[in-house]
């Protein structure tokens, strides 16, 4: 009987190996001071900052969902690693912490290699923009678990804060003010809705024109990495919400305590024209609760620091906190 191989199974070991080469000079571009190695030993290893009083290790782990399957259909790879750091990074500042250093999970049918460089040459990008050291990562080759052309991408980030500086919920306090940072598009929430209206229900296509461009181009947008904000402004920063699944009303109580109600101006979000075009589908409300509305992050800040943050970022005043329910209020 004929012998079988790995790779009569579907698993080609050789493509790995040259894969893991072809990424070292991205990977490596990531590094900062306090990565010790490289990569391809069994772990990353990161040595930490110090000028810490009561240090304390911060993690966040999340995905890109269903957005993955427009890359895929598309065959624009390049962008969605910049989400996935995104989604990881944007979580660990609310908890006031600096991002550290990332990990990255890619699963797929059969290992694509050009394919998988786009992916990871995104990653990167994602902790450049991020200041976040690319120190490891797996790529897992699993035919019959995926089909040839899919993938599914995780992320793990760590990060640090000062044990003192942690819990923002307690220092929220009525008659503070509610600054948005637009998000750059829909970012990595809401893409099983997107689809469904999109191509199920008005069966539009990924290159049908949307705004001057590719319908495709709007809709992979990557997520806004708000890290350099955070760190230029943290001083004058109270608390601070990422705007993802579940929008405004679901995510800003997450940094209200109880006792405290944060009043949103309706008029004053600054949409963008993807919301405004599926708004004529989907009811108000659940386009609130599916999508971030064009705001990636809330932040709330001291009257006396408002004009500050104003000029030294493109955010702009939503609303305020008063005394009342803990829940947002839209008016």
């Amino acid at each position: 009987m004929e012998k079988v191989s790995y790779k009569d199974a579907g698993v080609d070991i050789d493509a790995g190996n040259a894969f893991v080469e072809a990424i070292k000079a991205d990977v490596k571009s990531t590094f900062d001071a306090n990565v010790i190695g490289g990569i391809g030993s069994f772990a990353g290893a990161y040595a930490l900052p110090t000028g810490y009083q009561e240090p304390v290790i911060l993690s966040a782990t999340d995905g890109v969902g269903t957005k993955l399957k427009l890359a895929i259909e598309s065959g624009r790879l390049d962008t969605v690693g910049i989400d996935l750091v995104a989604m990881c990074v944007n979580d660990l500042i609310c908890n006031f912490g600096t991002p550290m250093f990332f990990l990255d999970y890619y699963a797929t049918g059969k290992l694509l290699p050009a394919n998988a460089k786009d992916v990871v040459s995104g990653i990167a990008e994602g902790c450049r923009r991020s200041e976040c050291s690319l120190v490891g990562g797996e790529t897992a080759e699993m035919p019959g678990m995926y089909s040839d052309t899919d993938f599914d991408l995780a992320g793990f980030a760590v990060g640090i804060a000062e044990r003192s500086e942690m819990d923002r919920v307690r220092r929220v306090k009525p008659g503070q003010t509610l600054i948005a940072l637009p998000s750059s598009g829909v970012h990595s929430n809401g893409y099983s809705l997107v689809r469904k209206l999109f191509f199920d229900t008005l069966g539009m296509g990924l290159e049908d024109d949307f705004e001057g461009k590719p319908l495709i181009e709007t809709l992979l947008e990557p997520t806004r990495i708000y890290v350099k904000e955070f760190k230029a402004n943290r001083e004058r920063i109270v608390a601070l919400a990422h705007i993802t699944g579940g929008g405004i009303v679901e995510n800003l109580p997450r940094v209200l305590p109880e006792g405290i109600t944060a009043v949103v101006q309706r008029e004053a979000i600054r949409t963008l024209p993807i919301f405004d075009f599926m708004a004529q589908h989907v009811e108000a409300a659940e386009m609130m609760r599916a999508f971030n509305m064009g705001i990636g992050m809330v932040w709330v800040v001291e009257e006396t620091h408002v004009d500050a943050v104003l000029a030294a970022t493109d955010g702009y005043v939503i609303g305020h906190t008063e005394a009342g329910e803990k829940k947002v209020t839209l008016v």
